[in-house]
């Protein structure tokens, strides 16, 4: 049995805490050793120490130690929290559970948004690049039979009607240009009249 320390001349802590002699069929030695004073200690001002040996008479044997340690951290519950006892520690769990199953929902909703825009952005990607790579072949291909195909058109020359009257002015004003040009020294470029 687990827990069970063979009998010696030292008596078990429960009788030593009740100050009697410990007989060798005694209940609470197999689950009380002499080390546990505290232990039995506890489980005493909580339940009682002939409620307890009751108890243990009435379990089979091979569940007394669960029953025993059932007792002792109910005991130790009780002496926390008098009003709520092991009561308030199991409904801290319970809240706690439910806190955490909230947060868990939570996360899991988080997820899924994650992958499904990831998913998303993904076909939009390779839609765009799929457009871009049909876009691009087209224009290559446009260009590559127009360069076979079209050729480059210069832009026509001004008539002939604007060329004479041209050069009949610029021969008027060259001629003026050139008698001047005979008479003073041309010291400054402004001087010189552009033609364009």
């Amino acid at each position: 049995m687990k827990g069970y320390e063979p009998r010696s001349s030292s008596s078990c802590a429960a009788c030593k805490l009740l100050k009697r002699r410990c007989i060798p069929n005694c209940i609470f030695a197999p689950y009380f050793r002499s080390d546990e004073c505290k232990k039995f200690a506890k489980v005493h001002k909580v339940f009682g120490a002939s409620n307890v040996s009751k108890i243990l008479i009435e379990v089979p044997e091979e569940q007394r130690e669960d029953t025993v340690n059932s007792l002792a951290y109910e005991a130790e519950a009780r002496l926390r929290d008098p009003v709520y006892g092991c009561i308030g520690a199991i409904g801290l769990l319970q809240r706690k559970m439910v806190e955490l199953q909230h947060d868990l929902a939570i996360a899991k909703d988080r997820l899924a948004r994650v992958i499904a825009s990831t998913t998303s952005s993904d076909s939009v990607m390779a839609a765009t690049t799929t457009v871009i790579s049909n876009s691009n072949s087209s224009s290559s291909d446009h260009l590559m039979n127009g360069s076979s195909s079209s050729h480059v058109s210069l832009p026509p020359f001004p008539c002939s009607d604007f060329s004479d009257s041209f050069c009949h002015s610029s021969s008027s004003s060259s001629s003026q240009f050139l008698t001047r040009h005979d008479q003073v020294a041309v010291d400054d470029f402004t001087q010189i009249p552009y033609i364009f």
